[in-house]
């Protein structure tokens, strides 16, 4: 029976590839990518070389029902996005969508998560957490998503573009206070970095800019 495969790729380290990624990707007869160029790194990497065709938010809707027809007529298909696994925070949930519809067989390769990574490392509790993804670019939109996590009693996680993040610490600091906070920044690739430590303390360190992926560990509200 043909089936999806849902592949989670490595963040950075693309040691971090499974077996069971790798043997997936040699398998399938197609593999739907969110960037080629991207992908085809990893491909290169394991001496891979298969069909792929690119699937992201600007043209899932004409690539949506192409994919399915390959599925249909009897062919596995892999999801991948550039890293990370597929719909979280990443395209692939309208094609998820569409396949569980179909009534086709989806199998999660599991693997790679930026948010996890970060968050099994932050000293911060990942017993309960609620993820929230990207927080709106546009300034009065974000303070309203903070407003309403700020009696969130279980850990907060973000993620956040480089040029964004001043702003955001900023927002999170007068609407949340002065709590414990972790910027995990490059999770995986060379220039790796974590800050552990209070929000304001992380506006002074990153006040002259930043580069690189950053995901954000914020402690929960404690009720006095």
């Amino acid at each position: 029976m043909s089936a999806l495969y849902v592949c989670a790729t490595p963040i950075g380290n693309l040691f971090d590839a499974s077996l069971r990624l790798i043997e997936t990707l040699k398998n399938v007869d197609l593999i739907v990518a969110e960037d080629t160029r991207q992908t085809k790194k990893l491909l290169e990497r394991y001496s891979i070389q298969k069909d792929i065709i690119s699937y992201n938010e600007h043209n899932k809707k004409q690539k949506n029902s192409l994919v399915l027809e390959q599925i249909l007529s009897g062919k596995n298909v892999a999801l991948v996005s550039d890293a990370g696994t597929p719909t979280i925070s990443d395209p692939g949930f309208d094609l998820v969508k569409s396949c569980v519809q179909e009534g086709i067989q989806i199998i999660p390769i599991p693997g790679p998560c930026a948010f996890i990574a970060a968050l099994s490392v932050s000293g911060i509790s990942a017993d309960r957490f609620v993820f929230e993804g990207f927080l709106p670019r546009e300034g009065k939109m974000r303070r309203r998503v903070l407003r309403k996590l700020a009696n969130e009693e279980r850990t907060i996680v973000f993620y956040e573009a480089p040029h964004r993040l001043l702003k955001t610490l900023n927002d999170i600091l007068k609407i949340f206070g002065d709590r414990r906070i972790c910027i995990a920044r490059e999770i995986t690739k060379i220039y790796e970095e974590l800050y552990r430590g209070k929000i304001s303390e992380a506006i002074s360190k990153y006040e002259q800019g930043v580069l690189g992926e950053i995901t954000l560990i914020i402690e929960g509200y404690i009720s006095s």
